[in-house]
């Protein structure tokens, strides 16, 4: 490209000129079903109609006030649900991205325990930022030529049930075992100041955290006085049937950070933290220009309208669905090793019949499934896992629409492979 470097990588080559709902369209006219929804970002549907006047509606009143500087009534509003909805016991800041609400969250955790040990997880993805990248462990390509200054971080392995010889229980006191041999022999947990964790990993190959695995880290984090922070930048939002992920399973966690899904497309974060613990976060000790800005916090507001009972059953339901005929999928090819997520952010994973990991039959899938007008992306350390995002508005006519595409792709992929 004439005026794009090659690091501005992108999935496909469509031009997009218009969305609306569950469909984008092209330069040329075409409509396509997005299963991707910019990353898991347009929860409510491209152009949501509702989020759209909320914008226009804040476009004419303020556009910016500076959040440093004055307040002003969508910044306090958002602050307001989102605390009605998280919890009274605990106060919201807000940032443009992912990766700035996790910096936010650490830097919280190293001002108010005063101490330097960061620890997170194999397969992790957590930003780009440098210390974000320095928590991610999910591909090396992130961490390449910064290591020499990415700041210390202590990783030990992330359960995964699905490609293990171990039985689940044996498999989470597995990776229990590494995090309390960092402490003996690493770390001291009395030098730790937070555990961050994705519920369900995201990049890393949408794997939900067995419930045993978090109660266990919240106990370790109670017992230690360690911050237990979750990332719910993909998580979030609806995306899992709940608002939060963290609501599956019980557990409050220290803090929570957010985005992608919080303003539907307008960028916007959230550092959801206790109040006993954002109340010693100094004046001074972080700050931003545009965080929260009033359009973001506008749309932000209209997003939580939207996520109602309701709507949060429908995604459950839509969920649930989606995930019985992925299985029946995997009935047919015995190449799909598994069917995992929750709610709306499910993975199927592709293994060859030696266990190693399809990663060329799975771009052969996504390109097919291109050519049929439906978008999807991979994740998983290997690429070998697609992961289904659509917008949580998505009917179950699109969802059999996804399915047939799929079944077809694959077929075809394998075809072209020589494989059955």
């Amino acid at each position: 490209m004439a005026v794009l470097p090659p690091v501005a990588q992108r999935a496909t080559k469509l031009g997009i000129v218009k969305g609306n709902g569950a469909y984008l369209t092209d330069e040329n006219g075409e409509k396509y079903l997005d299963f991707a929804a910019g990353v898991g970002v347009v929860n409510c549907g491209h152009n949501n109609p509702v989020v759209v006047k909320a914008v226009e509606k804040q476009l004419h009143e303020l556009v910016h006030g500076g959040h440093n500087v004055v307040y002003y009534p969508s910044y306090i509003e958002l602050a307001e649900k989102l605390v009605a909805r998280v919890g009274r016991d605990y106060k919201v800041y807000f940032s443009n991205s992912g990766a700035e609400a996790n910096e936010g969250a650490v830097k919280l955790a190293l001002s108010v325990t005063k101490r330097s040990g960061i620890i997170a997880f194999t397969r992790s993805f957590h930003g780009r930022t440098l210390l974000t990248a320095a928590m991610t462990a999910s591909n090396a390509q992130y961490r390449k030529n910064y290591e020499g200054v990415l700041p210390p971080v202590y990783h030990v392995d992330f359960p995964d049930i699905y490609n293990t010889s171990l039985t689940k229980e044996k498999e989470v006191a597995r990776c229990l075992g590494q995090l309390e041999q960092l402490f003996h022999n690493v770390l001291a947990p009395s030098q730790a100041a937070c555990i961050v964790v994705e519920p369900v990993q995201g990049e890393g190959g949408y794997l939900p955290a067995p419930k045993e695995f978090l109660v266990k880290l919240r106990e370790i984090c109670d017992r230690y006085g360690i911050f237990l922070i979750f990332d719910e930048v993909q998580s979030g939002y609806g995306r899992t049937g709940n608002l939060f992920a963290k609501d599956h399973y019980g557990i409050q966690p220290d803090v929570l950070t957010s985005a992608k899904g919080i303003a539907n497309g307008i960028p916007l974060s959230a550092v959801i933290g206790k109040k006993k613990y954002m109340d010693q976060w100094e004046p001074g000790a972080h700050g931003g220009t545009f965080g929260g800005n009033p359009l973001a916090c506008a749309a932000g507001s209209a997003v939580l309208d939207i996520m109602d009972d309701d709507f949060l059953q429908h995604v459950r339901k839509t969920g649930a669905y989606f995930t019985a005929e992925l299985q029946k999928l995997q009935q047919k090819y015995s190449i799909i090793s598994s069917v995992r997520g929750l709610g709306l952010m499910i993975g199927i994973e592709f293994r060859q019949a030696d266990g190693k990991p399809a990663t060329e039959l799975v771009a052969a899938i996504r390109e097919e499934a291109l050519n049929e007008h439906l978008i999807l992306l991979n994740c998983g350390v290997f690429h070998n896992v697609i992961r289904f995002i659509p917008p949580l508005i998505i009917e179950r006519s699109e969802v059999d629409k996804a399915i047939a595409i799929l079944d077809k792709s694959i077929g075809l992929s394998l075809k072209k492979a020589g494989e059955n």
